[in-house]
């Protein structure tokens, strides 16, 4: 059942013992604030010198990394639209954040996945929309069988409370 594959809890991301953990990345690929910040200290350097490698990432795309020395295996950056920019599509845009999440996750067969409140902190993404979004689409990308744990990292407790109100929706 979907609902035992989900889990939405406070910590840090940056301490979980999963396949894959997501990083809401700058575009440049640099060590920012923040997660990004905490992501990339946690890592250690050889994260800065792989993530130098790369041109810039678009806000949506996806780069995988290796973990280093974090519990995690491997690091999927992804940057997330802006939303004090006021986009026209920054809806679409953070919906292909997450989608773009699950596809790579499946095409390396990770099992264990642990994602974090994407754009909802210096990118300014209201609690409720950016939460909202990420349910509804990780649920709708998801592959029957493929990702067997989920877990949505939340910075605190009323995060937590809203990404459990729309999973319980979702779940109904």
């Amino acid at each position: 059942m979907l609902l035992e594959k989900i889990e939405v809890k406070v910590g840090d991301i940056t301490k979980l013992n999963v396949d894959v953990i997501i990083n809401s990345a700058n575009g440049n690929m640099i060590r920012g604030s923040g997660l990004c910040g905490a992501i990339f200290r946690g890592a250690g350097k050889e994260l800065e010198v792989e993530c130098s490698k790369y041109s810039k990432l678009e806000v949506g795309e996806v780069i995988l990394t290796d973990g280093y020395n974090l519990p995690a295996k491997k690091i999927v950056h992804t940057v997330a639209p802006k939303y004090y920019l006021e986009e026209t599509d920054r809806y679409e845009n953070l919906k292909r954040c997450y989608k773009n999440i699950i596809k790579i996750v499946e095409e390396n067969k990770f099992k264990s996945i642990a994602i974090p409140c994407i754009g909802m902190g210096i990118y300014k993404w209201p609690l409720e929309e950016g939460a909202k979004i990420a349910i509804e689409t990780v649920l709708n990308s998801i592959t029957p069988g493929s990702i067997e744990k989920i877990y949505f990292i939340c910075g605190d407790t009323e995060q937590e409370r809203i990404y459990k109100k729309y999973l319980a929706e979702k779940l109904k």
